[in-house]
């Protein structure tokens, strides 16, 4: 076990409860430190399942590839049960994988709606990606308002509650620099298919399953892109490997700040995770990196060239200082 001693508050010390902003502003060595994006929610099966076995695989691989198709077919099975499983497993594959996406109130809901397109119930699945995708708006909307009351969108939208056209809270979504454009490309094609599906329209009997896994993927397509924990995104650092860091100057952006930052935590290089005996996963780190500022090209220089003998593998064992300072701010209320 290393054993550090402490001449200075660290993340170790710090008061529970404070939110991120107050937080940052109190470790002294947040210079040296990124938001860790770890995953919360995602689902690769429908991926493995669509990968075919190639001849030239070696027969371990083929073998494996086997075993594991069996348990995922098995699994899904179970869970949407064995009647028509054929039919099911290729509408799940359709889907592709659940993205990685922090923990929010999307997750379960897409959740179902995904269920419901390999049930083969169309209709509840086309309008449950629609809801979705309003509800997404509409608390994005509620969520990111108070932090934008100087700007001329906030004029149009800080009145509502609730939106049922999209356009508004769309157009004031990206002018707040919060949707990325991919993102309201895919809302604005998924309103096409909302007016056509929710509002009496006969062709959509016609047009049922394309709408419904048009709408699925749509939404899918959006989680991914803005809530994802995995990619290439204007907020990450690029270039780390294996792991997915926010850069410095996103760190305090009203997205970032409001999904992101309550999520993660705040490391430097030299974390170390661990599965912690049935309470999940456990983020183990150097209690102060010292004093400086990182550029986000340091910090994944540093990380992706660390020495793995000094990374932190169980909670470090901490010796205060007896002149060292001590944290006295007291967490909001």
């Amino acid at each position: 076990m290393t054993v550090f001693t402490l001449t200075r508050p660290t993340i170790y010390q710090a008061p529970k409860g404070l939110k991120f902003e107050e937080f940052k502003s109190l470790i002294p060595d947040s210079g040296r430190r990124r938001l860790l994006c770890t995953h919360g929610d995602f689902d690769t099966r429908a991926a493995l399942l669509g990968t075919k076995i190639e001849d030239h695989w070696e027969p371990e691989v083929k073998e494996t590839w086997m075993r594991n198709h069996a348990a995922i077919m098995k699994g899904l099975a179970y869970e949407f049960g064995e009647n028509e499983i054929i039919e099911k497993s290729e509408r799940f594959i359709e889907i592709d994988t659940k993205p990685m996406s922090i923990i929010s109130y999307h997750n379960e809901f897409f959740a179902q709606v995904r269920s419901a397109y390999v049930m083969g119930h169309f209709y509840p699945s086309l309008v449950g990606a629609c809801a979705l995708g309003e509800r997404i708006l509409n608390h994005l909307i509620i969520d990111m308002r108070p932090m934008f009351q100087n700007t001329a969108e906030y004029q149009k939208v800080y009145r509502k509650n609730s939106f049922d056209n999209w356009d508004a809270p769309i157009s004031t979504l990206e002018a707040w620099g919060i949707l990325l454009p991919e993102v309201a490309k895919e809302f604005r094609e998924l309103k096409v298919l909302r007016h056509r599906s929710i509002h009496f329209n006969k062709s959509t009997y016609e047009t049922l399953r394309k709408d419904s896994i048009s709408a699925v993927l749509h939404m899918r397509k959006i989680i991914d892109c803005q809530f994802g924990t995995w990619g290439i995104r204007p907020w990450f650092i690029s270039g780390t490997k294996g792991s997915t860091f926010v850069a410095k100057d996103f760190e305090l952006h009203p997205f970032v700040r409001t999904y992101f930052a309550p999520q993660f935590p705040y490391v430097g290089p030299l974390f170390g995770i661990r599965n912690f005996e049935g309470h999940g996963l456990e983020v183990m780190d150097v209690p102060d990196y010292g004093d400086g500022e990182w550029t986000d090209e340091e910090f994944a220089q540093q990380f992706n060239n660390r020495n793995e003998d000094k990374v932190i593998k169980e909670p470090p064992e901490m010796i205060l200082a007896e002149d060292a300072p001590l944290f006295n701010k007291q967490p909001s209320k």
